[in-house]
């Protein structure tokens, strides 16, 4: 992984804050490979973020797996982008405000579920592991805006969500290969319509 020395001790130091809180919260699977399985495959979702985004909302945040690796990346290259973390769990919360605290990241905690939160207007979303695709788009149209991308890293089963969530949504989809998981593609959402709207504007 080619990065500044800030930014892997900036990662370095949110993995130990992973291992001194799962004890406590189960951020993530105990007995897996943090480093690889989780930091790693969200650090690669880095270079599909626009030059030019200056916001960034995560549904779901969780354990901070993609947001706070993505902030710790963008202190450093992108110090302008602000991230929005929303989060239902307190304790997860909790977690996510000291990361940022102790990191000195650019970003806010939310703790309400991503449904009943305010509309954000962003313009990047992310998600990892969190919900289907049918449900991250639903909640991009929430608090998105017209010009927004969207970065959901899904499994092996992607093409089966694509295909459900054009049930109900029109959008364009870039599939990129991921670097950690050869069956998996990190999905690129762009110009998210309802497919109603869609067939009236046609």
């Amino acid at each position: 992984m080619d990065v500044s020395r800030e930014t892997l001790e900036g990662l370095k130091t949110y993995e130990a804050l992973i291992e001194k809180w799962n004890s406590k919260i189960n951020l993530v699977s105990k007995g897996q490979d943090i480093w690889t399985r989780h930091i790693l495959d969200s650090y690669q979702l880095a270079a599909s973020i626009p030059e030019d985004a200056r916001s960034l909302v995560d549904f779901g945040s969780g354990g901070g797996l993609p947001a706070i690796v993505l902030a710790i990346y963008a202190k450093a290259h992108q110090p302008e982008l602000s991230f929005t973390l929303i989060e239902s769990d307190h304790r997860k919360s909790a977690f996510l405000r000291t990361c940022i605290r102790e990191l000195g990241l650019n970003g806010q905690v939310i703790t309400e579920r991503v449904e009943s939160a305010n509309p954000v207007a962003s313009d990047v979303i992310t998600a990892r592991a969190t919900a289907s695709l049918s449900q991250l788009l639903e909640w991009t149209s929430i608090h998105g805006h017209r010009g927004s991308r969207a970065i959901f890293p899904k499994g092996e089963r992607y093409q089966f969500e694509i295909d459900e969530a054009e049930e109900k949504w029109a959008f364009q989809c870039e599939k990129r290969s991921s670097s950690t998981n050869t069956s998996a593609r990190i999905l690129i959402i762009t110009d998210l319509k309802m497919k109603s709207e869609a067939d009236a504007v046609q």
